[in-house]
């Protein structure tokens, strides 16, 4: 059974989740709305806009705070960025339907661009985010 301090921990932590996954969901919905503005709807440029910064993000992160960054952050802060925020922003379920409804309404070359460019843009962006905060981490200095 857990103690009270542990259910307080654990619920301190869903909290943090949760209010990074509101964070996150917001800023992908006003990209969104950016883009079909901007763009219009021809093409989802906001789901693969959301995927590769927020693949860069979270690579970046996860180094520049990593057990060897320059920036010491807790578990919960750790969580808080790469679970609450980066999942709540990128889009990944977003991304499938988005792919399959351009199937579906005949745009297949859309589809399978989309589907070729996405998942190589959003592993090069976390390759870029890691490698950047990898040399940050090795400046001297603060």
């Amino acid at each position: 059974m857990m103690s009270l301090d542990e259910l307080r921990d654990r619920a301190t932590l869903y909290a943090l989740i949760a209010a990074g996954s509101v964070i996150g969901g917001c800023a992908r919905y006003l990209v969104n709305v950016a883009q079909l503005a901007w763009l219009g709807p021809e093409f989802p440029w906001a789901t693969l806009f959301v995927n590769v910064t927020g693949s860069f993000v979270i690579g970046f992160y996860a180094a520049i705070a990593g057990p060897d960054g320059r920036l010491f952050a807790s578990s919960r802060q750790r969580q808080f960025v790469m679970t609450g925020i980066c999942g709540g922003y990128t889009t990944f379920s977003g991304f499938s339907l988005e792919t399959f409804q351009l199937l579906r309404s005949g745009h297949a070359l859309a589809a399978l661009i989309n589907l070729g460019v996405s998942p190589v843009s959003w592993l090069v962006a976390v390759w870029l985010g890691h490698f950047a905060a990898t040399r940050l981490n090795r400046l001297k200095g603060t």
